[in-house]
């Protein structure tokens, strides 16, 4: 299922390349920005955000003293809905049975930034609020390189930079981009899909695989990412059985003509590539 065209190297794509970086950042920038304006005119419905018990596996009660207590509560204000659990298991691990529907990767990501490129800031804002600002970098960075992943793979499957241009422009502003500014896993989803995916029509196998593989440590919906890999196995199975010099292949030959069983083969495959593209964009806005 390997499909290499021409159009990756011609001098267009570059230059929609960084027009749909500038498209994507922006995009960013203005969502986060429209929501910080409307949580200062509006209340938020949830309430959750101000609650945060100590760890149960926590010996200490002291609460440390924070540089700049209110820009603190202004972050952890933004931890609401299953940002709260996201936060939660980065911060104290799996405590309750019902945050077990939350899958790891985003919380381990989160916790490995706060600890490593914004550890300096725990003196200044706390630690629940450097770890709310970890998700919002990963949620964010994730969602620009998705946007970058769909358009390259979309290059390969249309073979149009244009039409692939934008629709990653739609994708940067559809209706569910809240959630991809949010910590929330499906940013995260999303470039481990679509990356996978480029991967594996590029013949990059193995790294395709472990994007894929980890898709479904994002998101329990990402065990459907197999099917890529199951139908890449199938198509190779099947050249290796009808279309290479073999005895069985010549009697198959025989029987269906090799050519008509190829056209065949390369219409398929071209339907279950727009399928494919078309699939991962539904499982990224899930």
């Amino acid at each position: 299922m390997r499909i290499r065209s021409s159009t990756i190297n011609d001098p267009s794509p570059i230059s929609h390349t960084r027009i749909l970086l500038r498209t994507a950042i922006v995009s960013r920038i203005v969502l986060l920005t429209l929501t910080v304006i409307w949580r200062s005119i509006l209340s938020p419905y949830d309430t959750s955000a101000s609650i945060n018990p100590y760890c149960l596996s926590s010996t200490t009660t002291a609460t440390a003293t924070v540089l700049f207590p209110r820009i603190a509560v202004a972050i952890e204000n933004g931890i609401v809905w299953d940002s709260v659990y996201f936060v939660r298991i980065a911060q104290c691990g799996y405590e309750y049975e019902q945050t077990y529907a939350f899958l790891p990767l985003l919380p381990f990501c989160i916790s490995i930034l706060s600890r490593t490129v914004f550890q300096p800031l725990i003196p200044l804002v706390g630690h629940r609020a450097v770890l709310a600002l970890s998700g919002y970098f990963l949620s964010n960075i994730s969602f620009v390189f998705a946007a970058l992943f769909l358009y390259r793979l979309s290059v390969i499957i249309l073979k149009d930079p244009e039409a692939s241009l934008r629709a990653s422009t739609l994708f940067c502003f559809n209706p569910a981009s809240i959630f991809y500014s949010s910590i929330y896993s499906e940013s995260l989803y999303a470039l481990l899909s679509i990356g996978g995916l480029y991967f594996l029509i590029s013949g990059a196998d193995n790294l395709a695989a472990i994007l894929l593989a980890l898709s479904g440590c994002a998101r329990s919906n990402g065990v459907l990412n197999a099917g890529y890999i199951g139908f890449q196995t199938m198509h190779q199975a099947y050249d290796a059985l009808f279309l290479q010099k073999n005895p069985f292949g010549r009697w198959f030959s025989t029987i269906f003509p090799v050519k008509t069983v190829a056209k065949f083969s390369a219409c398929i495959t071209d339907t279950l590539n727009c399928i494919m593209l078309n699939y991962s964009l539904c499982e990224a806005m899930a």
